[in-house]
């Protein structure tokens, strides 16, 4: 077994390698993982690192095996843990979710409920599962960004190293679009506006949040649209100018709008009583417009929102054909606000 070469992707964008070890590989011990930078196994762009270095999008990460034998004896990566591959019938439904697909990129409409990359205690992810959806091409696609676990729509994954390094170059210089539908508990006081917020993350490993935090935060922007109202709950069309851990579910909170569903950071409020609606999270990424890697035009992809989204929308009266109306104003309002 090798080492193991990882392209940076916007979501580890200004991160502390520290910390995107303890997310990517949380059973690394910390000072095993200092023993592997000191002697130089951990490289970022060939050259040696410091666990206090902040990450940029693109880089190469170059890791040594991991494998349990390299691992000290404290902490044993448990059957249950261990990454494995799509079955014949996640296969199917892996590929049935496709998007788009041509020599250099997929898209894919991500289930909710299916986390992109494991974690602790986690064995089914998106990332074990890639070799599904291979196809012709020579090596596996890649990750080039990440939705949360819970979050349904539109995911990118790249054919190769060159269309992952386009890509990920996209995110990070702020070329590609991002829409998200979101149904909210309360609506905006404007019916379109910003939240312009710098998030930090607070509380322990494993129970991480993030929240406001204007003197060490980063930089958040979430431009918003409502689209629609009915009654006590709000649909608006959310578009993420940055790309940190959680933003929309953090901004929605913070501004007293939080998402449906969204009880870690809504609590009680994010389940309302009347309408009853589906106790699940009410958020997708319904539309990305990104450069493509090769042809230089722009690529726009949507996904239809999943089952227990569609079922929230009929039931409160919520009208689909209304979103493309809001989608111009809010795009429009992006181009005088950048």
């Amino acid at each position: 077994m090798g080492p193991k070469h990882i392209t940076v992707d916007a979501s580890g964008d200004g991160q502390r390698l520290d910390r995107w070890f303890r997310s990517a590989y949380p059973q690394i011990p910390y000072g095993h993982l200092q023993k592997l930078l000191r002697s130089g196994q951990i490289r970022v762009d060939g050259r040696r690192a410091k666990a206090s270095q902040r990450l940029q999008a693109g880089q190469d990460l170059r890791l040594p095996p991991l494998s349990e034998d390299v691992l000290p004896a404290a902490r044993v990566v448990t059957r249950q843990e261990r990454p494995r591959p799509a079955s014949k019938q996640e296969a199917r439904e892996l590929e049935a979710a496709l998007l788009y697909r041509d020599d250099h990129l997929l898209a894919l409409n991500k289930a909710p409920g299916l986390a992109v990359q494991g974690g602790s205690g986690q064995s089914r992810h998106l990332d074990a599962m890639l070799d599904a959806l291979q196809f012709e091409a020579e090596s596996r696609p890649r990750l080039v960004h990440r939705l949360d676990k819970d979050t349904s729509g539109v995911l990118l994954l790249a054919r190769s190293a060159e269309a992952a390094r386009q890509l990920t170059a996209a995110f990070r210089s702020k070329t590609t679009r991002k829409l998200y539908w979101a149904l909210v508990v309360g609506v905006p006081e404007k019916p379109r506006g910003v939240i312009d917020l710098p998030l930090a993350k607070q509380g322990k490993a494993g129970r991480e949040k993030v929240g406001p935090d204007r003197a060490e935060g980063q930089e958040a922007t979430t431009l918003y649209q409502l689209v629609q109202r009915q009654g006590s709950i709000g649909w608006l069309l959310l578009m993420p100018l940055t790309g940190r851990t959680h933003q929309l579910r953090a901004h929605c909170a913070i501004s007293g709008m939080p998402i449906v569903g969204d009880g870690k950071y809504g609590g009680a409020k994010a389940y309302p009583a009347r309408p009853a609606l589906p106790k699940r999270l009410m958020l997708h990424a319904r539309e990305i417009a990104v450069p493509h890697p090769v042809e230089g035009t722009t690529l726009r992809i949507t996904a239809p929102p999943p089952p227990h989204f569609a079922e929230a929308m009929e039931s409160l009266g919520l009208r689909a054909a209304r979103a493309e109306d809001a989608s111009h104003a809010l795009l429009d309002y992006a181009e005088n606000f950048t």
